[in-house]
């Protein structure tokens, strides 16, 4: 362990070395002997933070507004859930739009081939029975 990462340790999670990380605690004591010089004043100095913080009063919240806040959460909460569900119906309906428009245009498309791939096979059909001898299929063509 460097001096930098133990200071930052004791500032972090204090003096006391019980709020230390465990996979650190080992290598931090094992610094402490190797080098006291450093670690009796940065000791010091977070112990003294440490006191400052404990002296300090601990804020106390009433029900009202702890209520207000899990509210205004909830509320925010649903409202988001409103705006996300308000852009899928959004995208559902273009997706929708989409499929209706490509459908109609495949059927104007097969529409629009099939009256001309089927003119030539009725020109022909005509144009055969024209060439027919008989009274009956002349008479059928008019």
């Amino acid at each position: 362990m460097t001096a930098e990462r133990f200071i930052a340790l004791i500032s972090a999670y204090g003096v006391d070395p019980r709020r230390w990380p465990e996979a650190e605690r080992d290598a931090a004591r094992a610094f402490m002997e190797a080098r006291p010089e450093i670690v009796r004043e940065a000791l010091a100095e977070a112990d003294a933070v440490d006191a400052l913080l404990h002296a300090a009063p601990t804020p106390r919240l009433s029900t009202a507004l702890r209520d207000r806040v899990i509210a205004s959460a909830a509320e925010a909460g649903l409202k988001a859930r409103r705006q996300g569900r308000r852009w899928l119906d959004r995208l559902t309906l273009i997706f929708g739009a989409g499929w209706a428009v490509a459908a109609c245009a495949g059927v104007a498309a097969g529409v629009i081939m099939t009256s001309h791939m089927t003119a030539d096979a009725q020109a022909d059909a005509i144009l055969y029975q024209s060439t027919l001898q008989g009274v009956d299929d002349s008479e059928v063509l008019g």
